[in-house]
């Protein structure tokens, strides 16, 4: 049969027939008071489209003489979306008759005057504006109404109810199936062929006298999550009208309330049944739900029940609950949070009622929201923030120079960038809002202003707020929400560890990065860039002057004296770390990037260097490289200019002894960027393990290390077998990796990214989403052939994708020690490596056919 009555016994399926009627289903068989239902399955409803009709005599029949109901959507997701409902389908000029007899006139018109509305519209497809026109339920409004339709569509109102199901259930039908629907929930992540059930309930009508009426009631903040009984209840009124049309009609709150009458005191028996119903939907299905109900001459009748709408926080704290209470397993608990999600819970964000007047966009880089006022380089961001005023650094793009300022603002906004760009990864280690590549906007530097495309002109010191999860900026202040770090999302994160068998580490940089490490109980630091330490103004200097040095012994002489502030950074990131392993990578960026770019930025070195201005000229134009990312950086580096490496190794090996003495003993990791042939790590080692020997035999202290390799060129991948004798770990950078494979430049890839997945070039942003079949290759086979060589060999990723859900599986399957990745996303590493290792363990005890 085509249709089914949905009774505790029936077949009903959600993949056959819908959430909506599944719910149904379970409501009748907890013996709550549902209307009789039929339900349509997804094939009935596509055979309908397609013009074979079911037996709509039989199914009216189900519903008594005089019929009148209603049909809803039942799709197999509720996000999926579908047609509305449509109420009152039976109505008529002899039932219309009968129901002033029964309900006065004013209800029989207003019954009868919604449906010619609603069948007008969604049928007839004729203009809404003119048939909303009839607001009042009076004799002449449902005259003209029906004379409006028959004007239009040159035939009277249909009287038949079985002609009147049928055009509706058609409509209804095939508008799912048309375009514009199809994209819409394809866009929300439903296949191409994603069914649609239909339900037919009989109408429980809520317009009689006194206290019939309509309402919705749940029994938890959708916004907190916390306890507590919401909802609205509006007189002579049907469906979900008291949550859209109450304006000055007759409101009944739910609970007692000083403003007016409740059903709680007014009807006590109706809202017992309503809270024991509640609570049976929390115990029994396993969920906090939005309860739909009529009341109609005292009779209580449930309608509908869907899950209440929720923030990410509410969601939270609500399957928190569900699980302390016993009601789902801490598993489900887990399962039940989309580690993405967490974004939510460790940003501020803007609040979703606040107004907003956009007037930019560009790629969402880090998450969170923020306001303040706009400054246009570093040091106007410090002179701000000493003064206690918020701002937003806007840049064309970041450079290391620019981190103080970066470290000031309360956000970042870039005209250029990706999402691996400079600005990027520097923000999300922050934990700043940060939106790049916001290629719609303009940057006058000389006449400091922002313009935007539409001509509007934005001034140093004018506010503006930005959303680093959609990339969004907005004119003015922005109201916020804090972050949601309290008791739920703590327990959440401790059963997600109890369940994980995947480290997840943090990538930091500086003291304030790891005790945000050691706040989201990161494993240990996968990824220190030591290059990030020599920005402030004292090391800077230094820095600036071993690069103009001739000579090894002046280099050294000018390291000299950034080691002693080395050897504290580390000393430092030690005891913070607390004996967790500490993976610092050696020196990695050209050195043009620690030089100044500007003339009056050169004018001010030559001064600090006693140099003439033209000798500063001509070495900084000596050292800029036509591809400084593939030229003088990282080992090559450390293999041309030894003294760099030779400081670090004994900054380390200093603060290890000094660490160890004061705590848990310490064994870092110290690791060669960019390597691309086993002969490279080989002289690094040599001169590392020297380092080493001096500094135990200075301090007469035995003290280990690891050392290993950062796997971010496409040879390092292909020759790791080599490699990996001289390394104890490999970790791969794949931020560098992804840039090389593809032989694009993350900083600009952003200006064309978007035609390129849109068109289908690449399904993702291979920076935002690691590419499986290309970059992951390469991982796979150097994990494979690093482990062929040495078992022991530590795996990880230390690259931006080590925070995506879907690189983090993927890291799992090749058998990955861990990952590593900013701050603040190592909840969301933690709450994702839970859900792979529970699914994991799911589809071992059941697994499929």
């Amino acid at each position: 049969m085509a249709f089914t009555e949905i009774t505790p016994s029936a077949a009903i399926e959600n993949a056959r027939h819908g959430g909506r009627a599944k719910c149904l289903q379970r409501l009748i068989r907890l013996d709550m008071p549902v209307p009789r239902t039929v339900a349509l399955s997804f094939d009935a409803v596509h055979g309908i489209s397609a013009g074979d009709m079911p037996d709509l005599a039989a199914m009216l029949d189900l519903f008594g003489p005089d019929p009148l109901v209603s049909v809803r959507p039942s799709s197999e997701d509720p996000d999926w979306g579908g047609p509305g409902a449509i109420l009152n389908i039976g109505m008529n000029d002899a039932v219309h008759a009968k129901l002033i007899k029964t309900h006065g006139e004013v209800a029989a018109n207003a019954l009868y005057l919604r449906f010619i509305q609603s069948y007008a519209v969604h049928v007839g497809r004729l203009d809404p504006d003119e048939f909303e026109v009839f607001s009042t339920p009076s004799a002449d409004a449902l005259k003209a109404a029906l004379e409006l339709y028959e004007e239009e569509t040159e035939s009277y109102f249909p009287q038949d109810p079985k002609e009147q199901l049928a055009e509706i259930l058609r409509s209804m039908a095939r508008a799912w199936e048309g375009t514009t629907a199809r994209l819409l929930r394809q866009a929300k992540g439903a296949p191409a062929d994603a069914g649609l059930g239909l339900v037919v309930q009989n109408m429980a009508l809520g317009v009689g006298q006194n206290t019939c009426g309509s309402g919705v009631i749940q029994f938890v903040d959708g916004q907190t999550g916390r306890r507590e009984i919401r909802g609205r209840y509006l007189c002579k009124s049907q469906g979900r009208d008291a949550m859209t049309e109450a304006g000055d009609r007759d409101v009944m709150y739910l609970t007692k309330d000083p403003r007016g009458r409740s059903i709680e005191e007014v009807l006590p028996e109706n809202f017992a049944n309503l809270v024991k119903f509640g609570d049976l939907c929390r115990t029994r299905l396993c969920e906090e739900m939005e309860i739909e109900f009529t009341i109609d001459n005292q009779e209580l009748f449930i309608l509908d029940a869907v899950r209440v709408q929720r923030s990410e926080r509410a969601n939270v704290r609500i399957a928190v609950s569900l699980a302390e209470d016993g009601i789902i397993s801490r598993e489900d608990a887990v399962l039940r949070i989309p580690p993405r999600a967490l974004s939510e819970l460790l940003h501020s964000q803007f609040d979703p009622d606040d107004k907003r007047d956009l007037f930019g966009h560009g790629i969402a880089a880090s998450p969170g929201a923020a306001t303040g006022k706009i400054v246009f380089n570093a040091r106007a961001a410090q002179a701000m923030a000493s003064q206690g005023e918020n701002c937003i650094l806007v840049r064309r793009e970041t450079s290391p120079e620019d981190i103080r300022g970066m470290h000031a603002a309360k956000g970042i906004l870039t005209i250029r960038g990706g999402i691996t760009s400079h600005a990027a990864v520097i923000a999300r280690g922050l934990g700043l809002p940060c939106a790049v590549g916001a290629q719609d906007l303009m940057l006058d530097r000389k006449l400091g202003k922002l313009i935007t495309k539409d001509g509007r002109e934005f001034m140093e010191g004018d506010v503006i707020s930005i959303d680093g999860s959609t990339g969004n900026a907005y004119a003015g202040a922005v109201k916020m929400l804090p972050p949601e770090l309290g008791e739920g999302f703590q327990t959440l994160m401790t059963w997600a560890d109890e369940f994980r068998d995947m480290g997840v580490r943090a990538n930091a940089d500086t003291p304030p990065d790891a005790r945000n490490a050691r706040m989201f109980a990161a494993e240990g630091i996968g990824l220190c860039r030591t290059e990030h330490m020599f920005i402030d103004d004292d090391r800077l200097l230094a820095m600036r002057e071993m690069i103009f040095a001739d000579h090894a012994d002046d280099r050294r002489a000018a390291l000299d004296r950034l080691l002693p502030m080395q050897r504290a950074d580390f000393i430092e990131l030690f005891e913070i770390m607390q004996g967790l392993p500490v993976c610092i990578r050696l020196f990695d960026p050209p050195l043009h990037e620690f030089l100044p770019h500007g003339r009056e930025g050169l004018r001010e070195l030559a001064e600090a260097l006693d140099l003439p201005l033209r000798d500063v000229e001509r070495r900084v134009a000596g050292l800029r490289e036509f591809n400084p990312m593939l030229g003088m950086r990282g080992v090559r580096l450390g293999i041309t200019v030894p003294e760099i490496y030779d400081m670090q190794a004994r900054a380390i090996f200093e603060a290890t002894v000094e660490a160890s003495k004061l705590g848990d003993p310490v064994v870092p990791e110290v690791m060669i960027p960019l390597v691309s042939a086993k002969r490279e790590v080989e002289i690094v080692k040599a001169r590392v393990d020297a380092v080493a020997a001096e500094v135990r035999i200075e301090t007469g202290a035995s003290f280990t290390y690891r050392l290993g390799v950062m796997v971010e060129t496409p040879r390092a991948a292909l020759t790791s077998g080599e490699i990996a004798k001289h390394a104890a770990f490999m970790s791969f950078g794949t931020n560098d990796l992804t840039q090389m494979t593809y032989g694009l430049s993350r900083d600009d890839a952003g200006r064309f990214m978007g035609e390129y997945v849109e068109q289908g070039v690449y399904d993702e942003d291979p920076f935002h989403m690691l590419d499986a079949d290309g970059v992951g290759e390469l991982l796979q086979m150097g994990a494979a052939r690093g482990r062929d060589v040495n078992p022991d060999l530590t795996l990880s990723i230390c690259g931006e994708h080590g925070g995506n859900p879907e690189s983090i599986r993927f890291c799992r399957d090749a058998g990955f020690d861990y990952v590593s990745c900013s701050p603040f996303r190592v909840p969301i590493a933690r709450l994702a490596a839970a859900h792979l290792a529970i699914e994991s363990r799911i589809e071992k005890s059941f697994p499929s056919s």
